[in-house]
């Protein structure tokens, strides 16, 4: 009886140091903000313009057109 007894503790024991990792937290992805609309996006997925420092990243290719057209002059 008390070698039973042993056993179960031993087995509840080594059962207790088996539990899994937790899982591991989410790396943060920094956000860029479209200029057009002002939605966050994920630079790696979003539509750019421009190059070097003077990349501008946007949420849809309509923003980024209206980005990139001139601005249109007013008739009188």
């Amino acid at each position: 009886m008390i070698v039973v007894l042993i056993r179960l503790v031993f087995v509840w024991f080594a059962q207790g140091l088996q539990r899994p990792a937790a899982p591991a937290a989410p790396t943060a992805v920094p956000l860029v903000r479209d200029p057009v609309c002002g939605t966050y996006v994920v630079p790696s997925s979003a539509l750019s313009a421009g190059s070097g420092g003077a990349t501008r990243f946007f949420c849809s290719e309509d923003c980024r057109r209206a980005y990139l057209e001139p601005p249109r002059q007013i008739a009188r």
